[in-house]
């Protein structure tokens, strides 16, 4: 490496945040910009390890030690080739993964990880500012059509790579813009949405058409898009949220976290000059009660993940009365269990820069009842405190006697995941077959119907953008290979490809 000795000098330091006072007043991100000298002495950090298990934690399998030597160096533009080698989208992941990465790190044994998810993002933004993140353009088409069905990350990364392989790609969304989830669910505090469209506008120079607030499966019937298009790739979400049953679930001012928050992102891009549908959810669903908003209200997240986070942030903004978030799980430590030791994922805390806004957390919490007024409007919660013992080889929920109480709530929002993608539709109207989950069944990516193809998380469950786009890259080459009988694009850590295929 550049600076074998680097991990010795230099301290972990990764993205700095604004004042707390200051964000919580506004939608734009939370973290600032990079710095050059700041990111050298980062990359600086990674070892000559011998076997980077970054790669091993990587879904994309991203070159990291190459081109945080190159970031190091100072040759900014081939960390930039090396990185986008294999990811499609480095702004999203260099924001928003977890970064699996980083919980791999050899350094991360006995020190803090090399900050992976940082120096990417300084390698894209620096990129876009010198212009180096042009289109591809294929120098030859191949005549097939494909169509992709879904314009989150999955299917932004299908529709790429299969245009760079030749073919003539349209990206179809329900919504109103392309983006999925990373638009509608993702707070523009964590990710500006800007970034989608600068990468958007990239894409479509590349030959890619956009098709837009097109219902697939309602307005272009399944037997029309089979006989139009040579190859199809579902790439939508995992739509339907996981429930609760609990007393007094109808009562107005229930709502799944998603509902919460594309709402909120569709309100920001409609001040920022977008023209968008305020009073319908980003699947077209009409809302229950109008605009949501926690202004004034105590709001309850019942899930203690990362979507309930960005729900913390968002009611944090609107000016709630209070927030609190609730996990039926046990509070995880504050290090890595014994668990999952490296150089797997880690059980362990995480505070997200949403709780350092202020909440209150509690953990080994359940929610016995929602309570409401004469109106059916919700008026508070019934909770109990909870513990989980092991019984007859199972960990089993318990409730503590006495700790039952009743606090006061007007708004609740349920972040406990999804279940799987919308069946009825595309999904049926296709054929295709689903697992026992309800996901669509694709080994090796390709359906039951044999023209048919699916990845991201309508075909694995809800996952991370990270895995996204490795579903994306690795569906494109199943259908490349599909359409021609072979195929030039690589998935994962294949730099370089033939360049009169993908005219680069």
């Amino acid at each position: 490496m550049g600076k074998p000795s680097g991990f010795l000098e230099f301290e972990r330091k990764a993205s700095q945040k604004r004042d707390v006072n200051e964000r919580k007043n506004d939608y734009n991100e939370v973290e600032l910009g990079y710095d050059q000298s700041q990111t050298k002495d980062q990359a600086a950090r990674c070892m000559d390890c011998g076997i980077p298990f970054c790669h091993n934690g990587c879904p994309l399998g991203n070159i990291i030690p190459e081109f945080n030597d190159a970031v190091y160096d100072g040759n900014w533009q081939y960390a930039y080739e090396l990185l986008s080698s294999t990811n499609n989208f480095p702004e999203f992941t260099g924001r928003i993964c977890p970064a699996p990465c980083e919980s791999s790190c050899v350094l991360g044994i006995n020190k803090p990880a090399v900050a992976i998810e940082y120096i990417e993002k300084s390698i894209i933004e620096k990129a876009f500012e010198n212009g180096w993140v042009v289109p591809v353009i294929p120098k030859k088409r191949t005549g097939k059509t494909v169509a992709v069905i879904g314009g989150g990350p999955a299917g932004m990364a299908a529709a790429t790579q299969l245009n760079k392989a030749g073919h003539s790609v349209t990206l179809f969304e329900r919504a109103d813009q392309i983006g999925g989830l990373v638009r509608y669910g993702i707070p523009d505090f964590k990710l500006d949405k800007s970034i989608i469209d600068r990468r958007l506008e990239v894409m479509q120079a590349e030959g890619i058409e956009f098709k837009t607030g097109v219902n697939v499966g309602v307005d272009i019937k399944a037997e029309k898009l089979l006989e139009k298009f040579d190859a199809i790739v579902l790439t939508g979400g995992s739509t339907v949220p996981r429930d609760v049953e609990i007393k007094g679930r109808e009562l107005k001012g229930i709502y799944p976290a998603m509902e919460f928050l594309s709402q909120q992102n569709k309100r920001v891009a409609t001040e920022r000059g977008k023209s968008l549908d305020l009073a319908k959810d980003h699947q077209g669903k009409v809302y229950q009660n109008g605009e949501l908003l926690a202004t004034g209200k105590n709001v309850f997240v019942i899930g203690g993940g990362d979507t309930g986070s960005d729900c913390v942030g968002t009611s944090n903004r609107h000016k709630a009365a209070s927030v609190s978030q609730i996990e039926i799980m046990p509070m995880p430590p504050a290090s890595r269990a014994e668990s999952t030791p490296w150089p797997q994922w880690p059980m362990m805390l995480r505070t997200s820069t949403s709780h350092e806004e202020g909440c209150e957390r509690s953990w080994s919490v359940n929610t016995k009842e929602f309570i409401g007024d004469e109106n059916g409007n919700l008026k508070a919660l019934k909770l109990v405190n909870i513990e989980w013992v092991l019984e007859n080889g199972r960990m089993v929920m318990k409730e503590i006697e006495g700790s039952e109480k009743i606090y006061p709530a007007e708004l609740a929002l349920i972040a406990a995941g999804f279940l799987h993608p919308q069946a009825s539709g595309l999904i049926e109207d296709l054929g295709v077959k689903l697992d026992n989950r309800g996901n669509v069944d694709a080994t090796n990516y390709q359906t039951s119907v044999k023209k048919v193809f699916a990845a991201g998380d309508m075909r694995r469950g809800q996952s991370l953008v990270v895995w996204a786009i490795s579903e994306g890259r690795e569906a494109a080459r199943a259908v490349d290979e599909f359409l021609m009988g072979y195929s030039l694009l690589e998935a994962k850590a294949v730099p370089m490809i033939t360049a009169d295929y993908v005219g680069i």
